[in-house]
């Protein structure tokens, strides 16, 4: 019998227009459309191995045994492959992260996505793009928009068929470049899926839920057009209004620290000195400060000089999630 292996590596995205909120949680099917781009550099490297001789499902996580929740996770995941392709044998995981996980900065996006490219290929199924991302999207809501290459939009659908991402502008499009200020590396104490599932205890979801089309227009056509100044204030106006629905969620959920209001607070300040520079955060404290690529090292110096601030990781537009044949 052949070896049943593969490795793919995925880059986490960073959403420009949020997802926030399910119609169905086991499908994970959104209740809003988002749009967002890859991070590169910013990597995980998955492999997967089928055997008929393995008891039970394992993974590890940059070579530690991880036994908590996660596994769980992955165990359901590896499950509707194994449905898939009708072949019933447990699978060992083994991945590696280059960045910091459960922070903020989409590792979960990433993780399945590698998973889902990994496992398949490993069990030999042959998916599309569109069935990739399909079933990344059973992983993670967002792990959706890590297949696809450059920038991306995902469809909310309303069902599993119809719900998937797609590019629809290629990395080299547009020479953003993401660096993210990293507050704190510790690991969020509510995640996006339990997250989620509080979006709809918030009377402001209904109302970010009826704006969004008009926010998704606005990103797509600043994206197309390069136009910076209508992508910034759209762009932060959204971040805010999810962070807006988790702080007015029963309970309520409040990522930021200090440092992360000291950074919100003084983007707009370098916008009015002529820098091309906006802010965006996923669920948790650490802030994306996207600008155009001119201007990274002004902003690079900037955020240098906010204290609190322990890490800058820097990311421009990545490809999608691909297999590893070497």
């Amino acid at each position: 019998m052949p070896l049943l292996s593969a490795t793919a590596a995925a880059c986490p995205n960073i959403a420009l227009i949020k997802y926030w909120g399910n119609k169905d949680h086991e499908f994970r099917i959104p209740e809003n459309g988002s749009i967002s781009f890859n991070l590169s550099g910013l990597a995980t490297k998955t492999t997967v191995t089928f055997d008929p001789a393995f008891e039970e499902d394992r993974l590890s996580i940059n070579d530690e045994v991880i036994e908590d929740s996660g596994l769980k996770r992955v165990k359901s995941f590896l499950k509707i492959i194994r449905q898939m392709s009708g072949k019933p044998y447990f699978a060992h995981v083994t991945s590696q992260n280059n960045y910091p996980m459960s922070v903020g900065i989409a590792s979960s996006a990433a993780a399945f996505a590698a998973l889902s490219v990994a496992a398949s290929a490993a069990i030999g199924l042959t998916l599309s793009e569109r069935e990739l991302s399909r079933l990344a999207r059973r992983g993670s809501g967002s792990a959706c928009r890590s297949i696809p290459s450059g920038f991306v939009e995902w469809y909310p659908g309303n069902s599993d068929q119809n719900s998937y991402a797609e590019s629809f502008a290629s990395p080299d499009h547009w020479d953003l470049t993401d660096l993210i200020a990293v507050v704190t590396k510790k690991h969020k104490s509510v995640g996006s899926t339990a997250g989620h599932a509080l979006a709809h205890t918030s009377p402001l979801q209904t109302a970010r839920i009826a704006d969004t089309q008009r926010r998704l227009s606005v990103v797509r056509h600043a994206i197309l057009n390069k136009d910076f100044e209508a992508l910034a204030e759209m762009v932060e106006l959204d971040s805010n209004m999810m962070h807006a629905v988790m702080m007015t969620s029963n309970p309520p959920l409040v990522y930021w620290e200090p440092t992360t209001i000291s950074i919100i607070k003084s983007v707009p300040i370098w916008r009015n000195e002529n820098i091309h520079v906006c802010y965006t955060m996923d669920a948790g404290p650490n802030v994306h400060v996207i600008c155009l690529k001119e201007d990274v090292q002004t902003v690079q110096a900037k955020l240098k000089e906010i204290p609190g601030i322990q890490d800058v990781l820097i990311a421009n537009v990545g490809q999608g999630t691909r297999l590893i044949t070497d």
